[in-house]
């Protein structure tokens, strides 16, 4: 296969006979149409084999970047295959901006609205809960619009690259608005538990970083220079935690200067949400992620439980981090149900995320250990990264998955989309 091989990793080499990348829309339309089996590729910064297929990968890089702003609708028609730092950048020149990003500028649109890739804060929704209306080539090659008010909507937008191959995607965007950010360091684990609510509800966006051994946990506080004070925001102490003296990297070791920028600076919003630059690339992919989400009302039980296993994670760990977000309605989110739906129900889902080093064979062994502990909290594993939990304990965390299953049948009847991951998650009947 011609161009990319594997996944950004390099822990995944897609099993594909044929890379295209189209340039136009009725050349994605031709190439899905006529493909016996084809998946979509995005950025390749999924850690399993959700994108590969033994037929023809499809990379939508090559499309027209659409990114057309309608401030009457309050949104942005994006090309799923730009990268959310590319529209942040154009968004905030227009005086707009996206309510939430990713630690990383550097991913997809469509790759991570399908697989319902998130930011953090109490009051904001994963990435895909802004998305107001989709278009894809499903596997005949027609070109299929979906709405909020279509029954399928609410199926389709997280929908695992499954119904077809998505050209272009309406997200919500909001007035354009300033963020400072803080990093305390030295953070109890005490605290960690103790004060939570506290923590997590002390700004717009708020992550803690941890190594699970208890010498090791930071706050990143994320601030809307609009917003209201509230704790910490460049105290010197707070918590037990000390305000850090200089910029840092989220991961131990790294660069500083790849981090968005700190010690409550105040800048746009797509400059200081993500926790890495967009000119930047944040490593080298030497690494593997797993991630496991749990509902609010059980997170402090559920991070004990990984403090009782730091022993276990730190010799393989680089890094962990903890984040909060919003419930919505999309069936396959992993915050789907959790809370009340929407931005005025606060924090549903509470998200535990591990970068590992690159070396699946110590890491499998401690990824067992963190799901026999989370699975009394009914953890849900990120769709795009590295898990074992099986298909049927899966596919019971979400009450739709049987509705999802149908609407792969209706959109796909031959399975054209489908791969061993599908296969083994949601089997054709």
């Amino acid at each position: 296969m011609a161009g990319q091989r594997t996944n950004w990793a390099g822990n995944i080499e897609f099993s594909a006979a044929e890379l295209r990348v189209p340039a136009s829309v009725a050349e994605l339309q031709e190439i899905v149409a006529g493909a016996g089996r084809v998946r979509a590729l995005g950025s390749g910064h999924s850690f399993n084999r959700i994108a590969d297929t033994g037929g023809v990968l499809v990379s939508t890089s090559g499309l027209p970047p659409v990114i057309d702003i309608s401030p009457e609708r309050s949104v942005v028609r994006v090309a799923g295959g730009v990268r959310y730092g590319e529209l942040a950048q154009k968004l905030n020149a227009a005086g707009y901006a996206l309510g939430n990003t990713a630690s990383l500028p550097h991913i997809s649109v469509a790759g991570s609205v399908a697989t319902a890739t998130h930011g953090s804060g109490d009051l904001n929704q994963n990435l895909a809960a802004a998305v107001r209306a989709m278009e894809l080539v499903t596997a005949s090659g027609e070109l299929v619009a979906l709405s909020g008010d279509s029954a399928d909507f609410a199926g389709a937008v997280v929908g695992l690259g499954s119904l077809g191959v998505v050209s272009t995607l309406d997200l919500e965007i909001v007035p354009s608005f300033q963020v400072r950010q803080w990093v305390y360091e030295g953070l109890p684990t005490e605290a960690v538990t103790g004060s939570f609510d506290e923590i997590f509800g002390s700004a717009y966006s708020v992550s803690v970083f941890t190594d699970w051994t208890g010498g090791n946990n930071r706050i990143w506080q994320k601030e809307r220079v609009d917003g209201p004070g509230r704790n910490g925001a460049g105290a010197a102490s707070w918590l037990g935690a000390r305000l850090a003296d200089g910029p840092r990297n989220p991961v131990p070791g790294m660069a500083a200067l790849n981090a968005t920028e700190q010690l409550g600076a105040p800048g746009p919003w797509h400059e200081r949400l993500p926790h890495f630059r967009l000119e930047f690339t944040p490593s080298a992919g030497e690494e593997l992620q797993s991630e496991y989400l749990v509902a609010r009302e059980v997170a402090v039980p559920a991070v004990e439980a990984l403090f009782a296993l730091g022993d276990q994670i730190a010799p393989v760990l680089q890094i962990a981090e903890i984040r909060t977000m919003a419930a919505d309605d999309l069936w396959l989110s992993m915050a789907s149900g959790r809370g009340t739906a929407g931005p005025a129900g606060g924090a549903g889902t509470v998200g535990f995320h591990f970068t590992w080093v690159k070396d699946d064979a110590a890491v499998a062994p401690v990824l067992a250990a963190i799901e026999a502990a989370l699975a009394p909290f009914g953890a849900r594993p990120h769709w795009g990264k590295v898990f074992s939990t099986s298909p049927d304990v899966v596919r019971g965390l979400y009450p739709r998955s049987g509705e999802f299953a149908g609407l792969l049948r209706r959109f796909d009847p031959a399975g054209k989309f489908r791969n061993e991951f599908m296969d083994r998650f949601f089997p054709a009947a």
